[in-house]
């Protein structure tokens, strides 16, 4: 099955992120990911460095940096020491910041959601120039460059490749003008508790969602990859009881949009590889991220074994 799937997981400890590391490798995964979390996770790079010594082949990347507590020079020199160091391998995962406490944490306030994605767009632009190697002079509401040079590590590919990650239209437009890759987290609007979400998994959402990409990828005159965040992995021959008790806590998905969302797979093995067919041609989606604890399930289902 021509799926992508890369790992994304919160490092704990050194011998556990290594162990992963090498699994994720073994078992046959594109990527390992880390998120950004200031003050309660591991540092990405310095991790993801870590991941690099002991594998040879996947990619090694953020998934995703919050844009509003990063500067263009320092990104782009994490970014380019971890090409450096990987021997090429560097992905760059980037989001607008949609967390309260992951701004305030660092001494910001947290903005409204226009000035964080038009944060997250100037510190595209001009992290990209820096790591075209050139020197960058950049005036813009949030960042001031003068002649700043990247002038080492130099990268090892030409482009690192960029995946924008979020739901909102703009988010959604941006990245597919600009991105390598279009990170649809399925994620709406963040609750008062400043972590959970409301979500619309509904089929027409995200038809409209996959539609508002394709639209902007094709007036940039460009194409773009599209890849799903999955929340959920359970392998069971009771779907439809599974998305009933996991519908309890998801605010705006009922279980019949959790059984049918590619953001959830529930299912036998072959159903879920039925599912992923599908939306493989329905919706053209053929990349996604599963968190850590999934890497033995989907293992199975993407190797077709039997558990």
């Amino acid at each position: 099955m021509a799926i992508r799937v890369a790992v994304q997981a919160d490092p704990q400890d050194r011998a556990g992120w290594l162990d992963l590391a090498r699994t994720v490798e073994d078992a046959g995964f594109a990527g390992l990911l880390v998120g950004d979390h200031p003050g309660s996770g591991m540092a990405p790079f310095v991790a993801l460095a870590a991941a690099a010594a002991v594998t040879e082949r996947i990619e090694l990347g953020t998934y995703v940096l919050n844009a509003g507590v990063w500067e263009p020079l320092p990104l782009a020199s994490e970014v380019a020491t971890l090409d450096h160091v990987s021997g090429g391998r560097a992905v760059l995962g980037v989001g607008a910041g949609h967390t309260p406490s992951e701004w305030t944490t660092t001494g910001r306030e947290h903005p409204p959601a226009r000035e964080r994605v038009d944060r997250m767009v100037e510190l595209v632009d001009a992290t990209q120039a820096l790591l075209g190697g050139d020197p960058v002079t950049h005036h813009g509401p949030h960042f001031t460059l003068v002649d700043a040079h990247l002038a080492r590590p130099p990268v090892v590919r030409e482009r690192v490749p960029l995946t924008v990650g979020g739901a909102g239209d703009r988010v959604l437009r941006f990245a597919a003008g600009r991105a390598d890759v279009v990170g649809l987290t399925g994620l709406g609007r963040t609750l008062a508790d400043g972590h959970s979400h409301e979500v619309d998994w509904s089929p027409e959402a995200i038809r409209r969602t996959i539609d508002t990409v394709r639209t902007a990828a094709r007036e940039a005159d460009r194409g773009v990859a599209l890849e799903a965040l999955v929340q959920h992995v359970e392998v069971t021959d009771e779907a439809e009881a599974a998305a009933e008790r996991l519908a309890g806590g998801v605010t705006g998905a009922t279980a019949e949009d959790l059984v049918a969302a590619p953001f959830v797979w529930i299912g036998t093995v072959a159903e879920i590889r039925e599912q992923l067919a599908r939306w493989r041609d329905e919706l053209g989606l053929e990349r996604y991220v599963v968190r850590a604890p999934a890497v033995d399930p989907v293992t199975d289902i993407l190797h077709e074994r039997d558990l």
